[in-house]
Formats: C-alpha cells, sequence, structure tokens
C-alpha cells in the first residue's frame, strides 16, 4: 500500500502527519519525503543515511553543422526550452521538461541529448522498531524541475509493501508526480477560508487522479466549521483532528515528534492507519 500525504497549501502539517503516523507505526515501512524543494522530515526522525546517487535529466544539445534551421524543435517546444532566430539555436535547459519532442521532430538528425545536474536522491534508515527505510529528494540549487527527482525517490517504493510519501504542498506537477499511482490519500487541512480554498483545489486534483482520500484536520478550533461542512457535502471522511495547542507548536519548534511530546496521539496515528487501511480494502473488494 502507497499513502501520500499531501496539501493544497503549505505549512498545513503535512510532515507533522507523515512523521508522527511512521513513529506509531511498528511495521516494516519507508518514508519518503518528495518535497524535493525542501525536505525536511529528516528533522524529526534522524535518518542515518547510508545512501547517495545523482539525479540527470536529458537536455537537448544541438549539432550546428547539421542544423537547417527550419524550427521545428522550437514549434514542438510548449515550454521555451529552444528558440531558432536566423542561423543561431539557443537552448534553455532551466526551462526544458526532458520530452525529448525536439530530438524527435528533427529532419536532420542534429538534436541529441546530454545530461544535465539536477538534484540527488539520498537512502537511509530510521531509529524506530524494524528499522523502517527513508528515502528523499533534494533539488539543486537554482534548478526548477521537480517531478523527474520526485519520480526518482519514488523508484523506492518497489523496495516495501507499505510506502508513506511527504508530499510537496500544492497541487501543480510535483504534487501530481507525489500522488499519481497511490493507493489513498492524506490531505492536512486547516480550519481557515485559506485552508478551505487550497483543500478544495486538493480534492478536485485527487479526484481528477481517481484516488480514495480522508482529511486530517491541523490546528483544529481556529476558524469556523466550513472545512468539515464541505468535507460532509463531498463525502470525504475526516480521519484526525489535531487541535490548536501551544504544547504542540512548541515540540515542534524544537524538532520533537508530536507521539513523543504527547504520547496519547500515539494511538490516534495508530487509529488513522487503521482507517486508511480498511478504506483501502473496501476499494479493493469492490
Amino acid at each position: 500500500m502507497i499513502i501520500s500525504i499531501a496539501s493544497g497549501k503549505g505549512g498545513t502539517g503535512k510532515t507533522t502527519v507523515a512523521t508522527n503516523l511512521c513513529a506509531s507505526l511498528d511495521a516494516d515501512f519507508m518514508l519518503l519525503d518528495c518535497d524535493v524543494e525542501e525536505p525536511n522530515a529528516h528533522l524529526f526522525l534522524n535518518p542515518n543515511f547510508t545512501g547517495k546517487k545523482k539525479v540527470n535529466a536529458p537536455v537537448p544539445k544541438v549539432d550546428l553543422s547539421l542544423c537547417t534551421y527550419c524550427k521545428k524543435c522550437m514549434e514542438i517546444c510548449r515550454y521555451g526550452a529552444i528558440a531558432v532566430a536566423g542561423e543561431t539555436v539557443v537552448t534553455f535547459p532551466e526551462l526544458c521538461h526532458s520530452c525529448g519532442g525536439c530530438a524527435i521532430v528533427c529532419p536532420e538528425k542534429a538534436i541529441t541529448e546530454i545530461d544535465r545536474f539536477i538534484g540527488t536522491v539520498e537512502t537511509g534508515s530510521l531509529d524506530l522498531p524494524r528499522n523502517p527505510s527513508f528515502g528523499r529528494g533534494l533539488m539543486d540549487i537554482g534548478q526548477v524541475m521537480a517531478p523527474p527527482i520526485i519520480r526518482q525517490v519514488r523508484q523506492l517504493e518497489k523496495e516495501k509493501d507499505l510506502t508513506i510519501i511527504d508530499a510537496p504542498p500544492g497541487t501543480s506537477c510535483p504534487v501530481i508526480a507525489s500522488m499519481k499511482g497511490t493507493d489513498f490519500v492524506v490531505l492536512v487541512t486547516e480550519p481557515t477560508p485559506f485552508g478551505l480554498h487550497d483543500l478544495t483545489l486538493a480534492v478536485e486534483a485527487v479526484k481528477l487522479l481517481g484516488i480514495p482520500c480522508g482529511l486530517v484536520i491541523n490546528r483544529a478550533g481556529i476558524g469556523n466549521d466550513d472545512v468539515k461542512n464541505y468535507a460532509r457535502d463531498e463525502n470525504i471522511p475526516v480521519l484526525l483532528e489535531i487541535p490548536f495547542d501551544k504544547q504542540i507548536a512548541s515540540a515542534y519548534s524544537k524538532g520533537e515528534l508530536l507521539v513523543q511530546a504527547q504520547p496519547a496521539y500515539k494511538e490516534k496515528f495508530k487509529d488513522l492507519y487503521t482507517s486508511i487501511e480498511a478504506i483501502v480494502n473496501r476499494k479493493g473488494e469492490a
């Protein structure tokens, strides 16, 4: 089973949910931090890193001795990563999505692909029962293409029967790359107008992917009941509520797990996992 923990906006508590869920499980699993622009699960779980590999993305290289400046490469690229002006061809590797289209349409075979370093994938283990595995991606400074790194991180899923993904915030391509093909999405939100607005965007993205989801409401007690009303209207289960509490915030600011600062929450996170498992099993039987 693969569980992705996501949200429509940053700062809702995805990493809080992901790390505390992991710390509550007595199982052989893997945690993947796919927020490659700013991974932070390691701050709470202190993994022992043992492996590291580079992530490269193919980008075009033009042989001007073969090029006839027909502009077919420029016309097919929707991201402006290659431009033809007179007898000059300019590539912009930072904009390239590595689709390979320019090389395919070039009638003179003047375009080949070379590797561009965009980040790293690090692997290790966690100091928890059964020593679960840990993996994360880290985008190189100045890079903008997160999905290729996320896809490399997700290749690690094959090693375990249970994988928990800490997804990046929002509803753009990196989030889709972190949710696509998973069995369940936990959407973490907060009961505020901003939280509700971005939650609706996240729910629409999950619907398009056809993945069952449930809510965790963080900082419960502030705002109003609009998030709960929305969840009821959309038939989305609220699986856990974490109150707006100074002690919880204090523990977080120190890099402490909630289940360690307030042990009673360990059972609540276990119940969260049990609820997810039941929903996934029911879908499998349908």
